[in-house]
C-alpha cells in the first residue's frame, strides 16, 4: 500500500503523520510526505536559506514520526502548487493508494464560507483520503468505527483489510436503517384508537420495520466478518434514523477516534438540500474520518 501525506509543518499535519504511522506495515507499504516550500515561504519571508533549512527540519520530523525502520525508503514531493492542487496532483502521479491530512480545528462556518486544503481535498480526490483530527496519543488505542451501508460495504472492507491496525485496537461496526418506515411506531398512531384500515396500516409499518432492522443485522454481521480481527470485539451497533446523526451521537456517545464510511459522488444541488451522510460526519465529529469513495450504481 501507498500512502501519501501532505504536511505544511503545523500540528494538525504532524498529527496525520503520526496516525498514518499506526496504520502501515512498515516492511511493506510506502509513505511519501508532499509539502510545499512555497507554503513554507509564505509563513517565512526571512529568505531562501531558511526555507530551505525548515523543509529539510519538517522532512525530519515526519519521518520521526513513522515506525522505524521503514523497508522503503521515505519519498519527500516537493510542489510549488497550491496545497490542495498539489496534493491531489501528487497522490495520482505517484499512483497512491491512500491520501493522509490533518484538518485544525476551525469553526463549521469557518470551513463553509473559506474552505480548508482538507475539504478541498476529499472533494476532488477519487481516493480514500484520511481526514486527522484531535489524533488519539501514542499511548491511547486506536476505536475506529465503520460505518455499514450496502453501497460501500465491498469498498470499505477492500481498505480497511490493507490497513495494519496495531494488537489494542477496538472497532467496531454501526449500520442505520433510515428508511421512512424504519422506526418505532410513532406515538401518534400508536394511541390512535384504530379502525380496521388504521389498524392494518400500524401492521404494515411495524413489520416493515421489524423487516429492515432484522435485514440489516444479517448484513452488518456478514460485513463485520469480512474485516480484520480487530472490529470482531463487539457486535455490531443497529440504529435507526438518520445516518448523519446516528453516527455523530455514536462518536460522542462512546468516543470513537476513527470513522470510517463511504462517500458516493452527489451534486451541489442535493447536498445544498440534503446534505449527504459524509459531510455531515466530517464536518461533525471531532475525530478523525477516513472516507472511502464509492462509485454510484
Amino acid at each position: 500500500m501507498k500512502v501519501l501525506i501532505g504536511v505544511d509543518g503545523s500540528p494538525a499535519s504532524m498529527e496525520a503523520v503520526s496516525v498514518v504511522g499506526r496504520l502501515i506495515d512498515p516492511r511493506a507499504d510506502e509513505v511519501a510526505i508532499y509539502f510545499s516550500p512555497a507554503e513554507l515561504q509564505r509563513r517565512m519571508p526571512w529568505g531562501q536559506t531558511l526555507v530551505e533549512g525548515a523543509s529539510k527540519a519538517l522532512f525530519e520530523e515526519a519521518e520521526a514520526r513513522l515506525p522505524q525502520p521503514i523497508t522503503r525508503p521515505l519519498e519527500a514531493i516537493v510542489s510549488t502548487k497550491s496545497a490542495a492542487a498539489g496534493i491531489l496532483e501528487a497522490a495520482i502521479g505517484w499512483k497512491a493508494d491512500v491520501v493522509a491530512v490533518g484538518a485544525s480545528n476551525t469553526t463549521s462556518l469557518e470551513r463553509f464560507l473559506l474552505g480548508s486544503v482538507s475539504r478541498a481535498v476529499v472533494h476532488g480526490s477519487m481516493l480514500p483520503v484520511l481526514v486527522v483530527r484531535n489524533a488519539p496519543s501514542a499511548g491511547e488505542p486506536l476505536r475506529p468505527l465503520a460505518c455499514h451501508h450496502p453501497a460501500s460495504a465491498q469498498a470499505l472492507a477492500t481498505v480497511i483489510g490493507k490497513l495494519r491496525w496495531p494488537a489494542d485496537t477496538s472497532g467496531e461496526v454501526i449500520g442505520v436503517a433510515e428508511s421512512l418506515l424504519a422506526g418505532p411506531l410513532p406515538s401518534w398512531l400508536e394511541k390512535k384508537v384504530r379502525d380496521p384500515q388504521t389498524e392494518a396500516i400500524a401492521m404494515a409499518w411495524q413489520q416493515e420495520h421489524d423487516d429492515e432492522v432484522g435485514s440489516l443485522s444479517k448484513n452488518l454481521e456478514a460485513f463485520q466478518k469480512r474485516l480484520p480481527p480487530a472490529f470482531a470485539g463487539r457486535p455490531p451497533v443497529v440504529a435507526q434514523g438518520n445516518a448523519g446523526d446516528r453516527i455523530r451521537a455514536h462518536v460522542r456517545e462512546h468516543g470513537d477516534n476513527l470513522v470510517i464510511l463511504g462517500r458516493t459522488p452527489t451534486d451541489a444541488v442535493t447536498r445544498w438540500l440534503l446534505g449527504s451522510t459524509s459531510e455531515a460526519v466530517l464536518t461533525g465529529v471531532p475525530s478523525s474520518v477516513l472516507l472511502v469513495p464509492v462509485e454510484k450504481a
